[in-house]
């Protein structure tokens, strides 16, 4: 007999027998039970006769095999007279219901949904390329979904109640998590999920779907083995975080990359990486550890490039001096909707630092430390596109110059309601590129000439 078994207090076949023997007669009184409700009713025998303290060092695969023998025989003693097809739902929605996220296993399993949105139990919207459509997928009530986002945000060791209402986690495949809860949200839970899968997006597949072009990767590729510092800036949802996965991969092996995020999401390749996440306050309002806390105490582990999931806030100043001080090669995201956008963006959150810094000293803090803009914007339809490569030049007077690389201009609309245009070159070319050749790479002459690149 097996571990399992034994911790199954009750759950061998004549304890099985036992059980439902009672409620069988209820189903002959009463008819037959919805489907919702014989669901509830054998997880929670279930969850009534197994010792988890003897079931909890079996491994996850072991475990759930032998629970679902278990469910099995539940399923055919409560209602024998269901066909297979809802015999197998059912097994499945209760393992899911015992080990996993409940009516979000599968959504989580489907690989062409890339966001999850949850307007309270019973409205779900998910988005499949591009195009957002309601889900069939419901939760029984506020409570089960209250559940499900308990058990999500435990994992990660945060919590959500009326007093920490709001929380930002990620899920063990590194997709996003966000939940907001009454009384702040009015009907029900609110919860919005960004999938990100366990398998991160590569620069081949950016390139099949023609989110820049060779040319483009080429010259970020170059920067960032330059030790240039990048600023990805574009606005919700256009890629900014899978574009930043996808150029840390260009980062040498044997550098050391210190990572801070408020929700751990990078999934950097490199094998010398540090990763810090910060910390909300606890019941009492104290022991929150912010961004700005960790990217100074980043600068003494003697970090060979920082890289910020999002700027946001005061740790722009702290990140920006970092830039300035020897951790060239730094990269950061940030909220904004065109480069020149993106330092005006910067300038604000300088002033939440409380410095009061003259204009003219914050725009030579970002001119000096920031060398290029990569602006990712989502278009009409869905398509996510690089739109700009920017190089931030010098100052005069009190304006930073900068002049554009490469850009993607919009031609127009197709008849599916998708955005498509094409890929330029604008024929600039950067000042930096004698950084580039000093630190050994060669780009082709005819990169920077203009032309256009590619057409969608």
């Amino acid at each position: 007999m097996s571990r399992l078994q034994r911790g199954l207090s009750g759950l061998n076949s004549g304890g099985v027998s036992r059980l439902a023997g009672p409620s069988q007669v209820g189903l002959e009184r009463q008819g037959t039970k919805s489907f919702e409700e014989l669901k509830r009713l054998i997880h929670s025998k279930l969850v009534d006769k197994l010792d988890l303290s003897r079931v909890s060092d079996l491994e996850g695969d072991t475990l759930r095999r032998e629970i679902r023998l278990v469910v099995e025989r539940l399923c055919d003693t409560e209602n024998p007279l269901l066909n297979r097809m809802e015999r197998e739902r059912l097994i499945d929605e209760v393992l899911d219901e015992t080990f996993g996220f409940g009516p979000l296993e599968v959504l989580l399993k489907d690989p062409t949904i890339s966001d999850i949105l949850i307007n309270g139990p019973h409205k779900i919207y998910v988005e499949r390329r591009g195009k957002m459509e309601k889900s069939d997928v419901k939760f029984r009530d506020n409570d089960h979904l209250m559940q499900i986002i308990d058990r999500i945000v435990s994992k990660v060791g945060r919590r959500v109640d009326e007093t920490s209402p709001m929380v930002d986690a990620r899920l063990p495949d590194g997709s996003r998590f966000n939940a907001i809860i009454p009384p702040l949200a009015l009907d029900g839970a609110t919860v919005s999920i960004r999938r990100f899968g366990s398998n991160p997006l590569k620069l081949e597949d950016l390139l099949n779907y023609k989110a820049f072009t060779p040319e483009m990767a080429m010259l970020m590729e170059a920067c960032i083995k330059a030790r240039l510092n990048i600023v990805i800036s574009g606005g919700t949802g256009c890629g900014k975080t899978t574009l930043l996965n996808t150029l840390s991969s260009f980062i040498p092996h044997e550098e050391r990359v210190v990572t801070i995020e408020d929700a751990a999401e990078l999934q950097l390749q490199q094998d010398h990486v540090v990763r810090l996440e910060t910390r909300p306050a606890n019941i009492e309002g104290k022991g929150s550890i912010t961004c700005r806390d960790l990217v100074r105490n980043a600068l003494r582990m003697r970090p060979e490039r920082i890289i910020i999931g999002e700027c946001r806030g005061a740790e722009s100043l702290d990140m920006l001096q970092a830039m300035n001080t020897g951790h060239a090669g730094s990269m950061t995201t940030l909220h904004a909707n065109t480069p020149r956008d993106a330092q005006a963006r910067l300038e604000t959150m300088i002033m939440m630092a409380g410095m009061e810094l003259p204009i003219k000293a914050m725009r030579q803090q970002i001119s000096s430390a920031v060398d290029l803009i990569v602006q990712a914007n989502r278009l009409q339809g869905g398509p996510r596109k690089i739109t700009s490569i920017t190089e931030v030049m010098n100052m005069e007077q009190d304006m930073i110059i900068m002049q554009e690389i490469f850009r993607y201009k919009q031609l127009g609309i197709d008849q599916n309601g998708r955005a498509y245009g094409q890929f330029e070159a604008t024929g600039v070319r950067p000042t930096f590129v004698t950084r580039l050749e000093a630190a050994g790479i060669k780009l082709p002459s005819n990169l920077f000439q203009e032309r256009v690149l590619l057409r969608d």
